[in-house]
């Protein structure tokens, strides 16, 4: 049997019209994870549409409003292969009323390559999702300039943008000297597979091999198993199958699990990976996997699966550090915006206001401001308004990172610091 590849969890994200989805396409297609008969066929059905340049787009979007409305809403997993990995694309929706979706793709990915359209440059959800990617502790990024056919491959435009986009990175803590600039043009296949001669003025390497260059996250398997809930479906014949992603641990057949904060146990009958059975997952995988001793409705998404003898943790209060991003006035104690961490979504009360810092050097500006605004770091206490599993960063940061929503954007980020425990049983 040959070697199996090491796998990594590939976040595409970007501004809404950028051209991600056609990115994800095309990798697949020049992959040959996507066969040219089904992009004909894509083509076919976009052309009758109205809508000619769509066929790589359309490999993602399998889902049929998405097609109609011409937009991509869910996370679609798609595989394709390097020399090197297997990547699972998470794409992340661009669009604005999805934002809360790119944070649970980019929460699970490994890497990010971020797309941004050559005519335009730096949007505002350009800004969001590059400061949403290092909040959720993506460390490696590739930048796609995209469009460049667009921009009638002109280098100096190329250059603007990449200046741009470099200031924008260095504000969030991401170096520029260890990110790729690549300029692409996904709707024309230029500079992904192979080097293109519209950019004889670039010599740096395509997209592939620069997904090549990206180092295989370390797999903390020697923690204790943590598995975020995405779905759970119930199967005639079989039972309650919960769906997600190891962050941490291993599982294994015939583990005693423990969900929180549903608190109900079970025992693990079989693992499903790619329609595959496995006899063991271990950080970064995506899993399906048969519970034994669940009744439908116990569990739901943003339940957190991990070993009945070191359960998730769950929280009654927590102490974070976080980051106002934008905010339209203030934040002061009583604020409850919703938190959005691992896959659980749930309102948090600011309790107190402990600290507000100097973003830059972490040093403690002010003790217990009355309030925080836009731009301000700060240490803050919280109370979920109903049970919810975080851990803290410095031990499972994986569960520990966060972001926080209001009035449809994305208004905070952050991580748990310290934990005050619920007792569960």
């Amino acid at each position: 049997m040959a070697a199996v590849k090491p796998h990594l969890n590939l976040a595409v994200i970007g501004h809404i019209d950028h051209g991600k989805s056609t990115m994800v396409g095309r990798l697949m297609f020049e992959t040959g994870a996507v066969p040219p008969h089904i992009i004909e066929g894509y083509r076919k059905e976009a052309e009758s549409k109205g809508k000619a340049t769509f066929e790589f787009a359309w490999v993602m979007d399998n889902l049929k409003e998405e097609r109609e409305r011409g937009i991509t809403i869910d996370i679609a997993h798609k595989r394709f292969d390097t020399n090197k990995f297997y990547f699972t694309v998470v794409d992340c929706p661009g669009h604005r009323d999805f934002v809360k979706n790119m944070i649970t793709g980019a929460s699970q990915a490994d890497a990010a390559v971020l797309v941004v359209a050559a005519p335009d440059g730096v949007m505002e959800q350009t800004k969001e999702h590059v400061f949403l990617a290092r909040t959720l502790g993506i460390s490696q990024l590739i930048v796609a300039i995209n469009k460049m056919d667009a921009a009638k491959y002109d280098q100096k435009r190329f250059e603007e943008v990449k200046k741009d986009l470099s200031a924008l990175m260095q504000m969030v803590g991401y170096k520029p000297s260890d990110t790729i600039f690549i300029p692409t043009s996904a709707l024309q296949g230029v500079n992904i597979a192979k080097k293109s001669p519209e950019t004889p003025w670039y010599t740096g390497p395509t997209l592939l091999e620069a997904l090549d260059t990206l180092k295989e996250p370390e797999k903390p398997v020697d923690k204790p198993l943590r598995l975020p809930i995405q779905d759970v479906y119930s199967i005639s014949g079989i039972g309650t199958v919960p769906v997600g992603r190891v962050e941490t641990g291993v599982m294994k057949k015939g583990m005693k699990v423990s969900f929180m904060p549903a608190n109900k146990e079970g025992e693990i009958k079989s693992i499903e990976m790619h329609h595959e059975e496995i006899p063991q997952a271990v950080p970064g995988d995506n899993v399906g996997f048969n519970v034994r001793g669940l009744a439908k409705g116990d569990i739901r998404r943003g339940d957190v699966c991990g070993p009945a003898d070191a359960p998730p943790t769950v929280a009654d209060e927590f102490t974070a550090q976080i980051v106002v991003l934008q905010h339209p006035s203030a934040i002061t104690v009583g604020y409850t915006p919703v938190f959005h961490c691992h896959t659980t979504q749930t309102a948090c009360t600011f309790i107190e206001l402990q600290k507000k810092l100097d973003p830059r050097s972490g040093q403690t500006k002010e003790e217990n401001p009355t309030f925080i605004k836009t731009g301000d770091a700060a240490i803050v206490k919280v109370k979920p308004t109903k049970p919810m599993v975080i851990e803290n960063v410095k031990e499972l940061p994986q569960l520990g990172r966060f972001a926080i929503r209001d009035m449809g954007t994305t208004i905070a980020a952050g991580m748990c610091i310290a934990i005050q425990a619920k007792q569960m049983r």
